[in-house]
């Protein structure tokens, strides 16, 4: 299990254009990479409306934002397309992006277990160390709180 300190996986990041970037890529930049179980539900699109609301001001702290889910880049484009998002989504279609951050763990809902995504933020710093991670991330103020520790690195 990943904590706070140690070195970010470098992992690559298929994007929905077809083009990939790595953890390493974002060297002397940071990096804020968000896990979430699927595009288009209401929890993820509240939390991916909120991280592109504040998109300008990540910009401007100097982080790159990335949504991560097992959805694959045709989704993505529809689910950014759909609702105008701003940040950009990484399709981790074989699980190995999760696998890398923890976060493909075992889920109950309703006396039901499965596996399933943990919605989970990593804050990567300009030394590729992971700086912040929140687990069973609660959407509502999750964005501005990532925000407010992106501005105190």
């Amino acid at each position: 299990m990943l904590k706070e300190g140690d070195e970010a996986p470098n992992i690559t990041l298929p994007l929905p254009d077809g083009s990939s970037t790595s953890v390493s890529d974002q060297a002397g930049k940071i990096l804020v990479l968000y896990f979430y179980p699927k595009d288009d539900t209401p929890g993820c699109t509240t939390e991916a409306q909120s991280f592109t609301a504040l998109a300008d001001d990540f910009a401007r702290a100097g982080a790159t934002v990335i949504g991560v889910s097992k959805d694959s880049a045709a989704r993505h484009q529809k689910f950014i397309g759909k609702y105008g998002l701003k940040v950009q989504l990484a399709s981790d279609e074989d699980g190995a992006i999760c696998e890398a951050y923890g976060t493909w763990i075992e889920k109950k809902l309703y006396g039901r277990e499965y596996m399933g995504i943990d919605r989970a933020t990593f804050l990567i710093g300009k030394d590729g160390r992971i700086a912040k991670i929140w687990r069973k991330v609660k959407v509502k103020g999750h964005a501005e709180e990532v925000l407010a520790a992106v501005k105190a690195l």
